[in-house]
């Protein structure tokens, strides 16, 4: 799906509580209000107002999104999951699960290292059976990597309007935030776009290390899946998205592959996942009480919402129902340091102790929390924020104890 970059919209200027109003260049039609939604939706569902055509892309990316895939279908030879689905499914097809993957990496003479010719940076533990017997065994963390992370499947509700904000906006958000408070600025991950070269601003996967849903769809058929597609650049991790995973990076042993896989790895696979992902609609907001009221306006005043983002908006799109529409993820999907609870890895000029914002919607469905579920509850998750968070979590701990419910409140109903 085409991507709205460097249009000139801009950020107005942040308000005291946090939220973000974006406005747009003289001349310009005005923005909607959100996705209109007459009937209200569900998980899973697509989004409200969209075509006849594009909820047929809608169901024919979830159809594939879903299908288990084989070794004849290109799986392997080494691999995480066969279906997309697979690690994403929680509430419905797209959410995420508690189904980790593993990152490695060592730290050489200050340099990270993301220790491709052993496996790395992503880890594959499980491996095929190919024709003539031949067993690929999954790959297991080296000796030679000291740095390693687990990360969680995250849910895909809603990164259709994530994937269509203008790279202009998280720019201008980074500026604004170091404007107002250079201690708990965030900064964008700037990557290159797989397809093109370009750089881009990241914003998915933990680290934001891609830029658009394409490349994240991409990215994963290769490394979860073990699917390759030709015809993309290399990362700056080492790693080429169009090359056979080398189980534990021994690429000799790719030779006894007695399964061939297709001359032209499916494409057209990638593009039903990203129509998937592209069409989904965001997470069901819980119902607003006062309460809930309440315990938001104690987010924005403990500072939470620097980085807890609210309201973004969508730049122009060729999607009526993603063309200048405000959403509510509450992230800038910016990095931000985060001390002791970053995860070590490097990932585009994302550094090994910074995550990107992780978004709030859907808080509630999620079966742990952080990147690596560490935190059973959200309070636990509160706890552990650590570096340009601790300020933040440093206020929550001196609430009163009603202050507490309220901000329980408000983030269960996100």
């Amino acid at each position: 799906m085409p991507r709205s970059r460097g249009l000139g919209f801009r950020l107005a200027t942040l308000a005291a509580a946090g939220l973000v109003a974006v406005v747009a260049l003289p001349g310009s039609r005005p923005a909607q209000a959100d996705p209109p939604d007459p009937d209200g939706h569900d998980f899973g569902d697509p989004l409200p107002g969209l075509t006849a055509d594009e909820l047929a892309r809608f169901h024919a990316g979830k159809e594939a999104f879903e299908e288990v895939e084989g070794v004849a279908d290109g799986v392997g030879p080494v691999f995480n999951g066969s279906s997309c689905a697979e690690c994403h499914n929680g509430e419905a097809t797209g959410g995420g699960n508690a189904t980790l993957s593993t990152r490695i990496g060592a730290v050489v003479d200050g340099r990270f290292d993301p220790l491709v010719r052993f496996g790395g940076p992503t880890l594959q533990t499980r491996g095929i059976v190919g024709l003539q017997g031949y067993e690929y065994a999954g790959e297991v963390v080296p000796p030679e990597a000291t740095v390693v992370a687990r990360r969680r499947s995250p849910p895909l509700f809603g990164l259709g309007l994530v994937d269509a904000v203008p790279d202009d906006t998280f720019r201008e958000l980074a500026r604004q935030q170091h404007d107002r408070d250079p201690a708990t600025a965030g900064r964008p991950n700037l990557v290159p776009d797989l397809r093109t070269g370009d750089t881009v601003v990241g914003r998915f996967g933990w680290k934001a290390g891609l830029g658009s849903l394409f490349d994240f769809a991409a990215d994963a058929y290769k490394d979860e899946m073990g699917i390759t597609v030709p015809g993309f650049i290399r990362t700056p991790d080492g790693r080429t998205i169009g090359e056979e995973n080398a189980p534990q990076g021994l690429h000799d042993l790719l030779r006894y592959n007695p399964v061939e896989s297709p001359n032209e790895p499916d494409v057209e696979d990638i593009v039903l996942f990203t129509d998937f992902m592209t069409f989904l609609a965001p997470p069901p907001r819980g119902e607003v009480t006062r309460e809930v009221r309440a315990g938001e306006a104690v987010f924005h005043r403990i500072g939470c919402a620097t980085c807890h983002v609210p309201t973004l908006r969508t730049g122009r799109h060729e999607v009526r129902a993603l063309d200048r529409v405000r959403f509510h993820p509450y992230s800038d999907f910016l990095l931000h340091d985060m001390g002791a609870l970053g995860d070590g890895i490097e990932d585009g000029s994302g550094r090994g102790s910074e995550m990107r914002t992780a978004p709030l919607w859907g808080l509630l469905t999620q079966p742990a929390y952080l990147h690596d579920g560490r935190a059973a509850t959200i309070e636990d998750a509160i706890l552990l924020h650590d570096g340009q968070g601790r300020n933040a979590r440093n206020r929550y701990l001196d609430l009163k104890r009603a202050n507490k419910r309220a901000l329980s409140a408000f983030l269960n109903s996100l």
